[in-house]
């Protein structure tokens, strides 16, 4: 259900390296969420860094909102990156599992190529 990539890399490193990544397989970020800031303006004091990088294909995204409005509820694909140990961790939710849910013919093609192009760029990313 979750692919995860590790990597050495230190999270800004990482970060900066997937949104290369993201722009080289024809996709765009949508946005960067910093996990640890977002929470202290909240309020609230937590100590592990986290980014969530957004990204998106609209093309695809296109193909499988046209099928089901409800698959808006999963877009855009999310991946974090997080410090594990002695590892960088990026993770994210697999689009043919997240799209499984939905009833959505063409759904399980689009799924399919888009987990293969995040598979990519997050290994491509680690590199």
């Amino acid at each position: 259900m979750i692919l995860t990539v590790r990597t050495n890399k230190n999270i800004e490193t990482l970060a900066s390296d997937l949104q290369k990544a993201v722009v080289d397989h024809n996709y765009g970020v949508m946005g960067t969420h910093d996990l640890k800031k977002t929470m202290a303006k909240n309020g609230v004091d937590f100590e592990r860094e986290c980014r969530i990088v957004e990204v998106c294909n609209p093309h695809q995204a296109k193909k499988v909102l046209n099928e089901n409005m409800e698959i808006s509820t999963a877009l855009p694909c999310r991946i974090s990156i997080y410090r594990e140990k002695e590892e960088t961790v990026m993770a994210t939710l697999r689009p043919t599992a997240l799209l499984g849910m939905f009833a959505a013919e063409g759904a399980a093609n689009v799924a399919k190529e888009v987990e293969d192009a995040i598979t990519a760029i997050m290994n491509d990313a680690a590199k």
